[in-house]
C-alpha cells in the first residue's frame, strides 16, 4: 500500500514512473503538434519508456475505462442537479466534457499504463 502515493505522484504530475523527476510526455498535453507523444526515455534517470513496439496500445483499455467513469459521473451529476432528467442534456454534457478532456485522458491513460510496468525506485541514481 506504500506504493500508492508514489504511483499517484507520477500519474498526476505526468512524471517518470521511476524517478518522478523527468517529463513523461514530449510536449504539453494540449500541444497538438505532438499529441500526447511519449518520450523515448527519461531525461533524468534514462529509463527506456518503450519496452517493445506498440507498448502503449494497451493504454486504450485504460482510456476506455476513464471515459466510461467520466460518463457515469456526468450522468450522475445531471441526475442529481437537474430535476427533470433529460437524456439530451446528459448526452451533450458528456460529448462536450469528453471532447475538452480527451487529450488529458489520453495522457493519463498512457502514464497509468506505464506505472503498471515501471516502478518507483528512490535509489535509481546509486545504480550503475
Amino acid at each position: 500500500m506504500r506504493l500508492l502515493p508514489h504511483k499517484l505522484k507520477s500519474i498526476l504530475q505526468l512524471k517518470c514512473p521511476r524517478c518522478h523527476q523527468g517529463k513523461f510526455l514530449a510536449q504539453k498535453v494540449y500541444d497538438f503538434s505532438a499529441f500526447t507523444t511519449v518520450r523515448s526515455s527519461c531525461s533524468v534517470c534514462k529509463l527506456n519508456y518503450r519496452m517493445e513496439p506498440s507498448f502503449y496500445t494497451g493504454s486504450m483499455y485504460i482510456a476506455y475505462a476513464l471515459g466510461v467513469l467520466l460518463m457515469l459521473l456526468i450522468t450522475g451529476l445531471n441526475y442529481l442537479l437537474f430535476t427533470p432528467f433529460s437524456f439530451l442534456r446528459t448526452f451533450w454534457s458528456i460529448v462536450i466534457v469528453l471532447v475538452l478532456l480527451s487529450p488529458y485522458l489520453n495522457a493519463l491513460s498512457k502514464i497509468i499504463w506505464a506505472n503498471l510496468f515501471f516502478h518507483y525506485d528512490p535509489k535509481w541514481n546509486t545504480k550503475s
